[in-house]
């Protein structure tokens, strides 16, 4: 680990002997080592000074006494571990030692014969023993005996050198000791650092020194801090040509712990800085299958923590960053910026007076010449903690003030550039004096002052569209920082003084007839329009015609989109403004249109077309406004009257204007969501309204009756109702289908976010208004007819369909509202989903009891209610003529449960294998599969407080998996494809991690999958094998002559979607190994030749992308 050239820089100093370099293992690579003194840690204590055997004698003859009951296991248990003929004899007399069979003594007593031996390899395994003891049991150690060990233990470092491993890993177990007597700890780090050449012993001994130290660092801080300058020598020492990754980084947090907890570094601080650098920059690619899980990442930040932690590095490490940055490698810039950048949170004018000019320089030149976006971030980064740091700094009266100087040499090599719009310079110009400015509110005064009114000068004079949007954004740049540091006083702020040149220069990009310059302007708008008491009156005025224009009369939808946008963003800041000039003539243009008396039918229908335009953008703006409450409470209502006056018809056209409107609707509930009274007022205008609406359209249609909401609708003064309505019968495209699926998400979203209080309020009407026909909540309740949704009788069939608004409500209540009458509701909504002849009602009556199923609490209530349930599906599964309605209550009750893990969903499930099997359900039943494992986006999903448990799909996975692989084995050639396409749905939704560990296994049957004749099974199967081939391409490297003559075959399909996936599928081919693919290089590309003629361009595309990275296939470099 090392800078680019691999080696580390030599600074030796003057008296120091050279020590050979120590290869101590595989990992980060390191220079040559330094010189280094010949460390002097002080003398040992005297009672430190025995040496050899002789101390072995006295603490043997000390113990001699002591042994007890069981020393003659004890001493068995010792010659069978030193003789090397049991390792594990030392885990049982540790735990003897545990439960006080013996003493450490004692075991001292034992070892005896083997500590006085000549052999070093004896004396090594016992004090081996001995040191595995004492790591599990030094909690337990006396604090007389911990100094006779560690005395024991110091004296021994002077043995052979096959002994010190051991007697290291004894001091590290006795330097964990809470009963180490003071003075202990430093008595054992000078006899490491005089007697142990740490640099020659292998990486775990190293580590075992390094965790010593660090024990002591954690216990014994005011001690070792006692050493003085001593101390930081000796580690010094010890870390000195360290080169093992898993060594460095508890190196690198001694040193950091060394500098941030003040221990004295004395004359040390260049050799420490030396000893911590030389791996600057990291140079580490961790092997394959490291274990130990090392990232080069770690080394990185560990490393940078260290040097950015002391500004008495400065002096040394900022000429060495300025030397990193010249060089040619990317990650060594990339490392020298963000150290750099963390260096700047702690320097400060003294640290970096003398290295300004150079580091300005290299940044400058980084920015201006990188071809690397990262690099080019990493400068500016890097700029900007530079300006906040010099404008931080305290200055005396008489230092001179850096940040101007500093600021001065940025304007005076980037302003210029500004001037040129055209040149490859602007933006990085623009950048770097953005970075600056975006420092501290000093540097943004410092550079605003010079900048923008040069900005706003080269706008006037340069007339091209394209050049006024490069000067436009740079000048929104420096926009968004002024609202970054919010409002300012008048008499500071550069941007407020040239106030009316920009709202000139902005205004007149709005009018400009480049859609590139008028979405700059709307940005810079509604930037400027966030400044508080930036905008007058007259100006705001100004602003919402500007914005009523781009988003109803503007050809090209961006504009219009943004414009909207922007309205939305600027609405909650000035509500008065938009409620009193902007929803008013919306609400105009809404009603009004352009004339449609035409001559031709042409000129009739081209008026149509551009009214509905208009119509649509007025509809759309309504709803981006809507983003403060006192505005919804504006445009609500309007909303409200224009879907009373186009949902009156039959025509198709009267059916898209109801949608849309709904989809309007739709868009406020979800910005009324975050505001509780402004979701309360929509759920309670709204909600009645749809409902009574859609209750008068479902009334039979000879009845003489007028919709009325005067009661809802006249309570806003300005409202009045529309003068047709009071004798023009309501149509009936508020029961298409279409409509209903428009409105169901309207009621969801006004309904998820009430509180519970309002939640229950709500629903104490609605649930009485569907079983009762209780109609008094309404805006009207005079209705010539009963609402009788559950009621038998065909005239009804027009209120069942009405059960879909039902399932929007109750399925997106809170799971704590109590439903009222929630048994009777079940069994009505069981029924009418067995019963109905229309799929559209009996579709939706089964989700909405599949949604309240999901959420009914645990108990004999719900397994009645499923027991029912089941009694009800199981004989229109086996026959009549309602076998679809039966299958889908299926599905959706098999899928509420198998979302709540409920025990009851694997029987279901089972039912649903079975009837794979089924020649005229088993199609159904696989399509079902995918219903079981998608998201739905109208019921049993989470943002409508369903019971969806995580994992799901998984546990669904796991259970059925197998069933459905032994289905397939033993099914009838005539519905092996319902198998298959039931596997494909399940697969095609599993986490892909998941499906990669059990490719292996199901391979075989989705390439086999991809033979069937049905295109859904098709394109699911090609969906599921498209990341496949990128994240598993060596199991799928297995299959690859299958997989190109099925992905080939595909690309002729006669379905659009299914060509597109092939062909996509053949382009993933080519992240298999090359060697693999070579062989069929010249076929695929033969074969991909015809996609390129395809009357579909989406096809032609894929096909060009497939082909060309084939082409690609074996070429160097690829």
């Amino acid at each position: 680990m090392a800078g680019p050239t691999g080696g580390a820089r030599h600074r030796g100093r003057a008296g120091s002997a050279m020590r050979p370099p120590v290869r101590a293992g595989p990992g980060v690579r390191a220079g040559q080592p330094r010189p280094r003194a010949h460390v002097t840690a002080g003398t040992a204590p005297a009672h430190a000074q025995a040496r050899g055997g002789g101390r072995a004698s006295a603490l043997g003859a000390g113990v001699m006494a002591a042994a007890g009951a069981g020393a003659e296991a004890l001493t068995a248990s010792v010659r069978d571990f030193v003789s090397g003929q049991q390792d594990g004899r030392a885990a049982e007399v540790a735990a003897g030692v545990k439960d006080g069979r013996w003493t450490v003594l004692q075991l001292v007593e034992a070892l005896g014969f083997c500590l006085e031996n000549t052999d070093p390899r004896t004396r090594g395994r016992g004090i081996q023993l001995l040191s595995q003891v004492l790591l599990q049991c030094y909690s337990v150690l006396q604090e007389k005996e911990v100094l006779h060990l560690v005395l024991f233990y110091e004296s021994r470092l002077q043995d052979n050198h096959l002994v010190i491993p051991s007697v290291l890993q004894g001091l590290r177990a006795l330097s964990m000791c809470e009963v180490l007597s003071p003075g202990l700890a430093v008595s054992v780090l000078k006899a490491i650092f005089q007697e142990v050449h740490v640099q020659s012993l292998l990486q775990l001994d190293r580590h075992t020194v390094y965790s010593i130290i660090t024990n002591f660092m954690s216990t014994r801080e005011e001690e070792l801090k006692g050493l003085g300058a001593n101390f930081t020598f000796g580690f010094i020492q010890v870390m000195d040509g360290e080169k093992d990754p898993r060594n460095l980084l508890v190196a690198f947090q001694i040193v950091h712990d060394l500098i941030v907890k003040d221990y004295a570094l004395g004359p040390f601080v260049e050799e420490l800085f030396e000893v911590t650098s030389c791996y600057f920059p990291v140079d580490f690619t961790p092997p394959p299958n490291d274990p130990h899980g090392i990232q080069r990442e770690d080394l990185i930040l560990s490393l940078r923590a260290v040097l950015a932690s002391t500004t008495q590095f400065a002096e040394f490490l900022l000429p060495l960053l300025i030397e990193k940055l010249d060089s040619e490698l990317q990650s060594a810039k990339l490392d020298s910026l963000q150290t750099l950048t963390a260096c700047c949170a702690i320097y400060g004018q003294k640290e970096l007076q003398e290295f300004l000019p150079s580091l300005w320089s290299s940044l400058r030149r980084e920015v201006f010449q990188t071809a690397s976006e990262k690099i080019e971030t990493e400068c500016l980064t890097a700029l900007r903690a530079l300006s906040a740091c010099l404008s931080r700094s305290v200055l005396s009266s008489d230092s001179e003030d850096l940040l101007d100087s500093f600021l001065n040499s940025i304007l005076q090599d980037c302003r210029h550039h500004l001037c040129e719009p055209d040149m490859k310079l602007v933006w990085p110009s623009a950048k770097l004096l953005q970075a600056a400015a975006g420092a501290s509110l000093r540097t943004y005064y410092c550079i605003t002052h010079s900048v923008l009114p040069l900005l706003l000068e080269q706008y006037t004079k340069h007339t091209q569209s394209s050049q006024r949007r490069t000067i436009l954004e740079m000048l929104l740049g420096f926009l968004e920082l002024q609202q970054k540091w919010g409002h300012v006083e008048e008499d500071e702020s550069t941007l407020l003084s040239h106030q009316a040149p920009v709202c000139s220069v902005v205004f007149s990009a709005l009018v400009d007839p480049s859609v590139q310059l008028q979405l700059v302007g709307i940005k810079a708008l509604t930037v400027l329009g966030s400044l508080q008491g930036f905008l007058s009156s007259s100006d705001l005025e100004l602003v919402v015609d500007h914005l009523i224009h781009l988003a109803l009369h503007e050809e090209d939808s961006q504009s219009s989109e943004a414009a909207m946008e922007a309205a939305g963003s600027l609405a909650p800041t000035y509500p008065k403004v938009f409620s009193g000039h902007m929803v008013p003539r919306l609400e105009e243009k809404l009603q009004s249109g352009p004339p449609l008396r035409c001559v031709s039918s042409s000129e009739r229908e081209e008026s149509y077309h551009k009214r509905h335009s208009l119509q649509q953008r007025c509809l759309q703006a309504l709803a981006a406004v809507s983003t403060h409450t006192s505005i919804v409470k504006e445009t609500v209502p309007i909303l409200l009257q224009h879907l009373q006056k186009v949902q009156k018809g039959t025509e198709a056209k009267n059916t898209q204007d109801v949608i849309s409107v709904c989809q309007s609707l739709h868009h406020v509930a979800l910005q009324c969501q975050q505001d509780a009274e402004g979701c309360w007022y929509f759920h309670q205008t709204v909600v009645p309204c749809l409902l009574a609406m859609a209750v008068q359209a479902a009334m039979p249609g000879g009845c003489a009756c007028l919709l009325l909401l005067n009661s809802r609708l006249q309570q806003v003064p300005f409202l009045p109702l529309p003068a047709e309505s009071t004798h023009t019968l309501p149509g009936k495209a508020l029961l298409e289908e279409d409509v209903l699926a428009a409105m169901i998400p309207v009621i969801s979203a006004a309904t998820t976010h009430l509180s519970p209080e309002l939640a229950a309020q709500s629903v104490s009407h609605v649930v009485p208004l569907f079983l009762d026909g209780d109609v008094s909540f309404l805006p009207q309740n005079s209705f010539p007819c009963s609402f009788q949704p559950f009621g038998d009788g065909e005239c009804l069939e027009a209120q069942r369909r009405l059960v879909a608004l039902l399932m929007a409500f109750v399925c997106s209540l809170p799971r704590d509202v109590a439903i009222p009458q929630q048994e009777w509701l079940l069994q009505e909504l069981l029924a009418l989903s067995c019963s109905c002849n229309c799929p559209f009602t009996a579709t939706t009556a089964a989700k909405c009891f599949a949604g309240l199923v999901n959420k009914h609490p645990a108990g004999q209530q719900l397994d009645e209610i499923l027991q029912l349930a089941v009694n009800r599906m199981e004989p229109s599964l086996a026959e009549g003529p309602r076998r679809m309605q039966a299958l889908t209550l299926l599905l959706w009750v098999t899928k509420a449960l198998v979302l709540r893990y409920h025990p009851l969903s694997s029987c279901l499930t089972d039912k649903l294998l079975g009837l794979l099997g089924d020649t005229e359900l088993g199609p159904a039943t696989a399509d079902g599969f995918s219903l079981l494992m998608a998201e739905s986006p109208d019921v049993l999903h989470k943002g409508c407080h369903a019971d969806v448990r995580i994992m799901f799909r998984q546990r669904f996975f796991t259970d059925n998996v197998p069933k459905l692989v032994r289905g397939f084995h033993g099914a009838g050639p005539d519905v092996k494809a319902n198998y298959l396409k039931g596997l494909s749905h399940v697969l095609n939704y599993l986490p892909k991690p998941v499906l990669v560990t059990e490719l292996p296994t199901l391979l075989s049957l989705l390439l086999e999958a991809l033979s069937c004749s049905d295109r859904v099974v098709q394109l699911s199967t090609l969906s599921c094998l498209h990341p496949l081939l990128l994240e598993a391409p060596q199991i799928m490297s297995l299959h690859v002559d299958t997989l190109v003559t099925k992905f080939l075959n595909l690309t002729s399909s006669p379905t659009m979607a299914v060509r597109i996936a092939a062909l996509r599928c053949a382009h993933a081919l080519t992240s298999l190994p090359t060697t693999v693919l070579l062989p069929y290089k010249g076929r695929v590309i033969r074969a991909l030749a015809k996609p390129l003629d395809d009357k579909k361009r989406l096809v032609r595309k894929e096909a060009v992308a497939a082909r060309g990275e084939w082409f690609l296939l074996g070429s160097p470099g690829r």
